[in-house]
């Protein structure tokens, strides 16, 4: 497996263009299966889990052309509304191609999910809004049986008891095609989730109340092809901003929005980053020994996103004084910990808190990424490290990053990837 190495202390200086979200790119390769036109997407990134759901879409019947930046699907004929283990165990976004198989196909049969260990993160809610559509299912030997009554789906009323993304997105989907009125509250406000709202509206789904917690959607016999661009990545923006700022570092992140940020621009700016926007980008900077101790509590957007927990507990370990860090979402997702620890930082964990008290140096040392976001946290502790860093199992980062290595030399990193044995 390959690695990288991170020689610390350099300060990031320069331009890094923000790549389109993983986050709103998956849910939208699986709305192509509600159309038998073509959906192109642009902004999309070279990532790993892109090319998982190119397979789970192709071994559906899926024509599926790629370029760099930009995909264009057609599922025109889908011969297999099967999506098997082998696919869907690697990335368990697999699951977002539940509803539009279902809503224009009348039944699915879903691997149940795989993905990163950091909680079990069940698919209850998915489930239950497809039922709320009228789908019949059973869980049976690993997989999802699902199916609709004759005639499809029905609108209904879904109310989710808590925030899901994922379910947001597969009710969405599966409502667009539904007889009727679907309404759903509750409903994730999540950049991604807004951006695939948008792209579904363009395929002529007919969808108001977009951006706010109750969506009422009429649906419709067909949907049309579409071209549509995807939203930039806030957790990379926030990755890069959290890099810079732990060197003392200046950086203008490309091509992103700070109200993507939500609650995380706030927190950022009380730990001593100056945020501020420039047209179409953002200016991050931060002197060096300025950053100062902030508590943070995950929550679903607007709140602090969990997926950049890991990131500002490692930029946390340099700031002055202590920070307490409380993650509501995911049980598991304090892997990190331990390798921070191993390069000197003072972390105590107490369920799901934990207390970081700043340090004045940080220390390479050779590390293993234990899941997507732990990893990016490793690199950004690794800038600040005295000495070099060396970051095992970085397929991680390969799922989430696009061109990582690049992007942090051109601003001055001293950082190389180290092909495995």
């Amino acid at each position: 497996m390959d690695s990288i190495r991170i020689t610390g202390a350099a300060v990031l200086e320069g331009e890094i263009p923000v790549s389109g979200a993983k986050n709103a790119t998956l849910p939208l390769m699986a709305a192509s299966l509600l159309t038998a036109d073509t959906l192109e997407l642009t902004n999309v990134p070279r990532l790993r889990d892109i090319g998982t759901l190119i397979k789970v879409l192709e071994q559906h019947g899926v024509t599926v052309e790629t370029e760099t930046g930009a995909i264009r699907m057609t599922a025109r004929d889908i011969p297999n509304t099967t999506a098997p283990y082998d696919l869907v165990r690697q990335m368990r976004a697999s699951i977002l191609v539940l509803g539009p198989l279902i809503a224009r196909y009348g039944n699915a049969v879903v691997s149940l999910p795989g993905g990163c260990a950091i909680g079990s993160r069940p698919v209850d809610l998915h489930l239950m809004a497809l039922e709320v559509l009228g789908a019949k299912i059973d869980l049976g030997r690993g997989y999802i049986h699902a199916r609709a009554p004759e005639g499809g789906l029905t609108g209904g009323k879904i109310i989710f008891p808590k925030v899901s993304v994922g379910a947001s997105e597969n009710a969405l989907m599966a409502a667009s095609l539904a007889r009727g009125t679907t309404i759903i509250e509750n409903i994730a406000l999540e950049p991604e989730v807004i951006d695939l709202a948008n792209c579904l509206t363009a395929m002529g789904a007919r969808i108001a109340g977009i951006g706010s917690e109750r969506l009422v959607i009429e649906g419709v016999d067909a949907l049309h092809g579409a071209t549509h661009s995807v939203v930039a990545d806030r957790i990379e923006a926030g990755t890069y901003a959290m890099a810079a700022a732990v060197t003392g570092g200046s950086v203008l992140l490309r091509n992103v929005r700070e109200d993507l940020f939500g609650a995380g621009a706030t927190v950022l700016r009380k730990a001593g980053i100056t945020m501020e926007e420039r047209g179409a980008d953002i200016h991050i900077s931060c002197a060096a020994g300025e950053l100062t101790g902030v508590d943070m509590i995950t929550d679903p957007f607007p709140g602090f996103p969990t997926d950049l927990q890991a990131q500002f507990m490692a930029l946390m370990t340099k700031a002055r004084g202590a920070s307490m860090i409380t993650e509501t979402i995911f049980e598991n997702r304090y892997m990190h910990v331990p390798e921070l620890r191993r390069m000197g930082a003072n972390i105590n964990l107490n369920g799901s808190s934990a207390l970081v008290r700043g340090v004045d140096t940080l220390y390479g040392a050779e590390v293993m990424a234990t899941d997507l976001r732990a990893s990016s946290s490793l690199v950004i502790a690794a800038l600040a490290a005295d000495g070099d860093t060396t970051i095992n199992r970085v397929y991680h980062l390969d799922r989430g990053y696009e061109r990582l290595v690049e992007k942090l030399s051109a601003c001055g990193a001293r950082v190389e990837r180290i092909p495995g044995q």
